[in-house]
């Protein structure tokens, strides 16, 4: 059963699982009017009929760019530094190390009060970092 986890982890089904749970949150209206009032009150007042509908416009903001794509930022340095931290340290204290940090930042993203807490448990829950 280890291997299995290990090997999803690994694989990028979490880092994966990750990115698209975060595209289906950021446009959630609860979500939005609890983080981004500012796009949730666009949201509210850009309603037009169905057939001229737009969405386009109505998440422009670099804060939630941000947020989104926080992982990528994160996963950048992280991958080039994996396969030196995982040859002086190994592969069992790494995989260790790697859910301990998935934890924690899910868990300081669980608890967030505003944007830049979940901005930086993203980062700091980002798995990869020690593969």
């Amino acid at each position: 059963m280890i291997c299995i986890v290990a090997s999803f982890g690994v694989g990028g089904l979490i880092f994966g699982y990750g990115l698209g749970i975060t595209g289906g949150v950021s446009s959630m209206d609860t979500f939005l009017e609890e983080f981004f009032s500012e796009i949730y009150e666009k949201e509210v007042t850009m309603k037009l009929p169905k057939n001229e509908y737009n969405a386009y416009c109505k998440f422009d903001s670099q804060i939630l760019t941000l947020f989104t794509s926080s992982l990528y930022l994160a996963a950048l340095p992280a991958t080039i530094s994996a396969s030196f931290v995982t040859q002086s340290c190994g592969r069992r204290v790494t995989m260790l190390c790697s859910g301990v940090f998935f934890l924690a930042g899910a868990g300081f993203s669980a608890f967030a009060q505003n944007v830049w807490m979940l901005i930086i448990g993203r980062i700091s829950g980002l798995d990869v970092l020690f593969r």
